[in-house]
């Protein structure tokens, strides 16, 4: 599992290099990330532009990351593919994270929904 960070100034942005977040995957997804929060206070946006496969497992891995934020904070999700987009509605977890069209956009403004 690759992970490509850049800090922006008052936020984090992971992109995730990797086709899948999936059972395989999973447990590796939510350490890289738990270092990665180590004193990270400010926003949290995941570009998943690059993947087209999200499990249960993934899915609640992503809801792991989130709940590692402070009080409050939603993770933030960017480019999402329509077949990860289909899983978050299904699930209605579109309602819990904050949804970007892309990264870019996640960055133009603090709440442009996907």
């Amino acid at each position: 599992m690759q992970l490509t960070t850049q800090i922006k100034p008052d936020a984090l942005c992971v992109t995730v290099e990797d086709e899948r977040i999936d059972a395989a995957i999973a447990v590796q997804f939510k350490d890289a990330f738990r270092k990665l929060l180590v004193g990270h206070k400010g926003r949290v946006v995941v570009d998943l532009e690059k993947v087209a496969f999200l499990d249960s497992s993934g899915l609640g891995a992503l809801v792991a990351v989130m709940k590692m934020l402070p009080s409050g904070q939603k993770l933030e999700l960017a480019g999402l593919q329509d077949a990860v987009q289909k899983v978050l509605k299904l699930t209605r977890m579109d309602s819990i994270f904050v949804l970007h069209s892309d990264a870019k956009t996640a960055f133009g403004s603090e709440q442009s929904a996907a």
